[in-house]
């Protein structure tokens, strides 16, 4: 079987373990271009590039190279590590969840052109499945299920925004909806976890700051990372 595919924020090239001896590739494929770490068990895109100095901001990412760049590399599934706002107040920041739902209203790009296909969207359930086990693995308590509503970005929301958000979906971000889609489209197996960071603008009588939002991503960060390298040592192809 193939390696696992990771889509993840920057931080995670800090992570030794996993990504000892990485090699970096920059491959092209007919969706442009991708930038990969590859390891013998796993590749992972950072999401928002290899280098704070050029971040790529959300509405910017080329997820139909990133995809098809695992796809040419014969990933057998795609996990994802998101950064979210929680649209409850029972989610609070420093908790994970592992979504089975989502909400993208305006829509993905698309590998698909020139023909009829109507595809049902949805996550991998093997994949979840794996997320929570490996969670549990690493002690660590997560949300099982939940619906994700993606915006498209940069600008976060508004309040107004958020609450008529709020009556349908329990997390809020900016990137997973269009990875699930197309990875579903490629035939690659997807599911994410998430990073409870902030609450959303205006569900507490805090104002959202980007300070407040890096903070948590930087405190969550550490669990995120475990997580994930307990599943690739528990599913990878060379530990199954």
């Amino acid at each position: 079987m193939g390696p696992i595919g990771i889509i993840a924020g920057t931080i995670f090239l800090q992570e030794k373990g996993i990504f000892s001896g990485r090699e970096e590739r920059i491959v092209g494929n007919e969706y442009g271009r991708a930038v990969l770490f590859v390891s013998p068990r796993a590749i992972l895109i950072p999401r928002h590039g290899n280098s704070p100095q050029e971040h790529i901001l959300p509405h910017e990412i080329n997820h139909r190279a990133n995809l098809k760049a695992l796809k040419d590399l014969d990933a057998r599934e795609v996990i994802s590590v998101n950064s979210t706002g929680s649209l409850k107040i029972a989610i609070k920041p420093g908790m994970m969840v592992v979504p089975d739902d989502f909400i993208l209203i305006a829509g993905p790009p698309s590998t698909v052109s020139g023909r009829a296909v109507h595809l049902t969207p949805g996550f991998g359930e093997e994949v979840r499945q794996r997320w929570i086990k490996a969670a549990g693995e690493c002690g660590t308590d997560v949300i099982a299920s939940g619906t994700y509503w993606q915006t498209k970005g940069p600008r976060l929301e508004t309040r107004a925004e958020i609450r008529m958000m709020a009556q349908f979906a329990d997390l809020v971000g900016m990137t997973m909806a269009s990875e699930a889609v197309i990875a579903q489209e490629l035939g690659l197996p997807y599911g994410a976890i998430c990073s409870v960071d902030n609450y959303a603008n205006g569900l507490t009588d805090t104002p959202l700051t980007m300070d407040q939002i890096l903070d948590h991503s930087r405190k969550n960060a550490d669990k995120a990372k475990a997580i994930t390298e307990k599943y690739v040592a528990l599913f990878s192809s060379e530990s199954s």
